[in-house]
């Protein structure tokens, strides 16, 4: 099995040290590529190598690590031919900011931000039809499965497996309507933000690590066409990690 290393500027210790124990075959070469990081750059290599499709084994050397396995340098082929697949998909989001449309993929989640002091307004359309007229809130998210543990979970939106055929809709600080605490909506669903009063109420739109910044709509959809797998050590897979999280403190 061929593999390439690839670390942030923290790991570059752990970088040197993977390499003088295994053969990096660069990322053209490599049959798995390894991210040493935390959770960011795990994110951040999922986008560099979507084009290529290659799974990505994940080591932790960040502060949370829940995307990513035990970091050692020694046994690393034989963690890899016994690891477990997650497989996952991206939601597209389609914004439209300025008479520009930019369009960016998110393994976590899309997230619609308030820019001022002042809440956003924002409607929600969920496969065209209007579910919430006006939202007023600091922001609202759709987050996948594999990022439901994150910004998703901080906002108090559920946890969803990951192997779940399911969306989460998560408003983030919501005045009104006061008692909507989000929805769960099939895979297949298209959402459309729409946002109201925006020269007044300035709203940004972020898809993983890609900001835009006064978007007057946003559309959010899953994008099936696209598989990225992640690899965990035998009996320490993604659904498991999910499947526990409900039931930390």
């Amino acid at each position: 099995m061929k593999l390439h290393f690839t670390a942030t500027t923290d790991a570059a210790e752990a970088l040197a040290a993977m390499r003088q124990r295994h053969t990096d075959a660069g990322p053209e070469n490599a049959d798995v590529i390894v991210a040493l990081g935390g959770d960011g750059f795990m994110l951040q290599t999922l986008h560099a190598f979507v084009k290529t499709g290659k799974p990505i084994y994940g080591m932790n050397l960040g502060s949370v690590g829940f995307l990513m396995n035990e970091y050692r340098a020694d046994d690393v082929a034989e963690r890899l031919a016994a690891a477990e697949q997650a497989v996952v998909h991206p939601l597209r989001m389609t914004a439209h900011a300025r008479g520009e449309t930019i369009d960016a993929l998110a393994f976590n989640e899309v997230s619609l931000l308030r820019e001022t002091r002042q809440a956003a307004k924002i409607r929600i359309m969920v496969d065209e039809r209007p579910r919430i007229e006006e939202l007023i809130c600091d922001g609202v998210l759709v987050s996948t499965p594999a990022g439901s543990t994150a910004y998703n979970l901080s906002a108090h939106g559920p946890i969803l497996p990951i192997e779940a055929a399911l969306l989460a809709l998560t408003p983030i600080s919501a005045f009104r309507p006061r008692r909507w605490r989000g929805a769960l909506l099939p895979q297949r669903a298209r959402v459309r933000f729409e946002i109201l009063e925006s020269a007044k109420r300035p709203v940004s739109a972020v898809a993983d690590g890609l900001e835009v910044r006064d978007v007057s709509a946003v559309d959010v959809a899953e994008d099936r066409s696209i598989a990225m797998t992640m690899l965990y050590d035998k009996g320490h897979n993604l659904d498991e990690r999910i499947l526990s999280e409900q039931f930390n403190d």
